[in-house]
């Protein structure tokens, strides 16, 4: 079994060629790590390595005081996590706040109209006012055009 640190020194070959074939061995090296540490970790499924390198693992986590709560009890994972083989070189974990994944709202565009009469109002003070482009700025509200 190949350790996760060799996955994230660059080679001339990663370099030239596969830079999809490298981030791909990256991710799987990450989801890896992740399955590793969950059940280590409180509320298991918050969290996920972002980075494993230089004996220091970069985890992220949904939850600030579950993050808060790592940081402080850093010595004693650190001590835990460093048990498992893949990472048997951990010094320390950074640990960093993710925001969750949310869809993006679905724009709904309002079609507002103007009553008859407001816009009876706003014919009528397009014709009393002598600037012709401000006049027809009121005209077309009052047509409910764009």
């Amino acid at each position: 079994m190949s350790e996760p640190v060799n996955v994230f020194q660059k080679t001339r070959k990663q370099i030239k060629t596969g830079n999809f074939t490298f981030l791909s061995t990256q991710v799987t090296a990450w989801q890896k790590l992740t399955k590793l540490i969950q059940p280590l970790l409180p509320q298991p499924e918050q969290w996920q390595v972002a980075c494993y390198q230089n004996g220091v693992l970069t985890i992220t986590g949904e939850n600030q005081a579950m993050i808060s709560q790592l940081a402080y009890l850093q010595k004693q994972y650190v001590s835990q996590l460093s048990q498992i083989n893949e990472l048997k070189d951990l010094t320390k974990i950074q640990v960093c706040l993710r925001s969750p994944v949310q869809a993006e709202p679905v724009l709904e565009k309002s079609k507002k109209t103007l009553n008859p009469e407001t816009q009876e109002l706003l014919r009528n003070a397009a014709d009393f006012i002598s600037d012709p482009k401000l006049s027809q700025a009121l005209l077309r509200l009052a047509s409910n055009k764009k």
